[in-house]
């Protein structure tokens, strides 16, 4: 039958090759398939802005999609990661339910020997986000392998790095902050000798539109904690757009560059030699 998607194929295929297409396809149709110049306009509205001051455009565009202004960007002008709170709903749930199973507030945990005493008694903030800038909770974080507090920060942290991209969306030129953004993970990364998801999942989306300039240092860092699965896969996502910048750019980004990926087979071998001594103890 002629059901939508197909129709929007048919289309889709007859405004290219009209001669392949005989049947009478119907004049309106719902937009199905995103305009694939979308990113390459954005990329080189964001290039013309940066050198020649162009006014912004209207609309935020993020791999071609507009974005609508995020309600933290409406009343928050700047990329602020939120502080450690306690989660006042759950611990006054807790007080009722059983004073002595009561939680230990965040705001109390200042040194490691507090974490010791009440790691028991913690629980992660209702902003995951502060995790990141609280070595403590990070030491939590390692300790406690529970895939919904990861899931969480899979979710902030995606939204974040997507909103404030410099050199996909657009009308946003706060680069000194979103280079504390890419910091700050980093530096999480170390901490925690593991990857985050959304960074990984953020410089595969966003790689092919770098201009290798904007935060170069911090992009090459978090590039050395991705994932090694096999070479097929990260091959056209990373070490293709690498490589067109590699062999047009200056001996320092090329030093810089192999720097990274030393550093990411270096990650990679630590990793696995832990995993095999785990392994072999077991």
């Amino acid at each position: 039958g002629m059901q939508s998607y197909l129709q929007a194929l048919l289309s889709l295929y007859k405004l290219y090759c009209p001669e392949q297409v005989t049947i009478t396809l119907p004049g309106k149709m719902k937009t199905y398939f995103k305009n694939p110049e979308g990113p390459w306009k954005a990329a080189i509205t964001a290039v013309r802005k940066r050198n020649q001051g162009t006014s912004p455009l209207s609309q935020r565009m993020f791999l071609g999609t507009s974005q609508p202004q995020s309600r933290k960007r409406k009343w928050n002008a700047h990329l602020v990661i939120p502080a450690s709170s306690t989660n006042t709903n759950n611990l006054e749930e807790d007080r009722h339910m059983n004073s002595a199973n009561e939680s230990f507030p965040l705001e109390q945990l200042q040194t490691f020997p507090q974490l010791l005493q009440n790691i028991h008694l913690l629980e992660f903030p209702s902003q995951m986000g502060s995790v990141l800038t609280n070595p403590l909770l990070l030491h939590y974080m390692n300790c406690v392998k529970d895939e919904s507090i990861y899931l969480r920060l899979y979710y902030w942290m995606g939204q974040m790095l997507q909103e404030e991209c410099t050199w996909c969306v657009v009308d946003n030129s706060s680069e000194e902050e979103f280079k504390g953004f890419l910091e700050t993970i980093y530096k999480s990364e170390c901490f925690l000798q593991a990857r985050f998801s959304a960074c990984e999942e953020f410089l595969y989306k966003t790689l092919p539109l770098w201009d290798g300039h904007c935060c170069r240092s911090e992009i090459l860092s978090l590039l050395s904690w991705i994932s090694i699965n096999s070479f097929s896969d990260i091959k056209p996502y990373i070490y293709d757009p690498l490589a067109q910048l590699f062999f047009t750019s200056s001996i320092y980004f090329k030093c810089s560059v192999i720097e990274s990926l030393k550093e990411l087979l270096q990650n990679w071998l630590n990793c696995n030699e832990f995993q095999m001594d785990l392994e072999l103890s077991s």
